[in-house]
């Protein structure tokens, strides 16, 4: 197979598809790789470590995706992108559709097989191609609080953990998956005074029994959540509903009573934000003001460390690069029902229930439509 390996265009986007080392574990199993020339180029990884692998260098996307039997990425394909999709081709990348109706549309037009990242699933019923990047933007999140709460940034002026004699800054972390949960680390090593909130009991056991008296935990009914966040110096909206459009828990209404200066964080703003007053920004220009309250919304966020990003993704998705060269898309999916569930388009079909429901579209389960090709096979 001819893996192909584009540069992301995505501002402020230096992660890359594949390593120099992932490429060369294709090659030492009989595949091709084409790397448009400068992929990696930002963090370190030249042309000249891509063709000491045993990969080719093109000089630009076009040549790419004109040969590319796999085209492997980090985020979803840009309009540009999209239109030099081919029927025969396999899209394997983070799409996240659910809130994105022109990308679904001009993937479901391209006819491309198109398997995301954010959906392939495991034993656990975890994501665990989503994982490193949740790990990263977790850890993030808190960063990017701590600067925003600076004067300069329109923040309340206040230092995470405060120092002797000053209260550190009130944090509410809302969702204490794996977002939350590295969020979570990061806020306790900076010594802030932390809340966390989630719907899941044994969840909250489980950090009480690891931090104890250093975090709140509440379960997140509707009155705790507001009473929280009207109080809180950071909100990070940790909130993940695999596939789906993320659901708005920060109103309006809630956010015009906090205070003026106070910080939200949005790590689910891929997914279309849960915030009410969340749109997605970049790093460019990462943040907006709303009553007040200063808003984070970079619909990228791990893509400012790309290079850590990048080497923690590769580790993840390597071995179903592999799977998907050696045995084609469909053979593999057959094979492995959890990397089937990460099929979200194929053959102008949609396959994913929860993108369907966000934009009331008609689909095709995966399983059907795999059902459908092993017939073909048969006859």
């Amino acid at each position: 197979m001819l893996v192909g390996v584009p540069k992301e265009i995505k501002n402020h986007e230096y992660r890359v598809g594949l390593t120099p080392s992932s490429a060369n574990e294709l090659v030492k199993q009989g595949h091709r790789v084409l790397v448009e020339s400068n992929a990696g180029s930002a963090i370190g990884f030249d042309d000249s470590l891509y063709l000491e692998a045993g990969a080719d260098i093109a000089a630009n996307a076009e040549d790419v995706f004109s040969k590319a039997d796999m085209i492997v990425k980090v985020k979803e394909p840009q309009a540009v992108e999209r239109a030099m999709l081919r029927p025969d081709q396999t899209l394997f990348t983070y799409l996240h559709l659910a809130p994105d109706v022109p990308q679904t549309q001009d993937l479901i037009k391209s006819g491309a097989t198109c398997i995301a990242y954010e959906t392939v699933t495991d034993d656990a019923g975890r994501l665990p191609l989503l994982a490193p990047m949740s790990q990263v933007a977790g850890r993030m999140s808190m960063q990017a609080a701590a600067h925003c709460l600076e004067k300069a940034q329109s923040g309340r002026g206040l230092l995470l953990g405060g120092v002797p004699g000053v209260e550190p800054a009130k944090v509410v972390i809302i969702g204490a998956g794996v977002v939350g949960q590295h969020a979570l680390q990061m806020a306790i090593g900076l010594g802030a005074d932390i809340t966390v909130f989630d719907k899941n009991v044994q969840v909250l056991n489980h950090l009480d029994q690891i931090y104890g008296n250093r975090v709140k935990t509440r379960m997140a009914d509707s009155q705790s959540l507001t009473s929280a966040v009207i109080d809180a110096d950071a909100v990070i909206g940790a909130v993940l509903v695999p596939g789906a459009a993320a659901p708005k828990l920060v109103t309006r209404e809630m956010i015009s009573k906090m205070k003026a200066g106070a910080v939200l964080v949005d790590v689910a703003i891929d997914q279309g934000g849960c915030f009410e007053t969340s749109k997605a920004t970049t790093h460019a220009e990462p943040t907006f003001i709303v009553d007040d309250v200063v808003h984070y919304c970079v619909a990228n966020m791990p893509g400012a460390v790309a290079r850590t990003s990048t080497l923690a993704l590769n580790n993840a998705t390597l071995p179903y690069v592999l799977d998907l060269a050696n045995k084609g898309p469909w053979q593999a999916m057959a094979e492995n029902a959890h990397l089937l569930n990460g099929l979200n388009v194929s053959e102008g079909k949609l396959t994913c229930k929860e993108v369907a429901l966000a934009q009331n579209l008609e689909f095709v389960s995966a399983q059907t439509l795999l059902a459908e090709k092993e017939k073909q096979k048969v006859a």
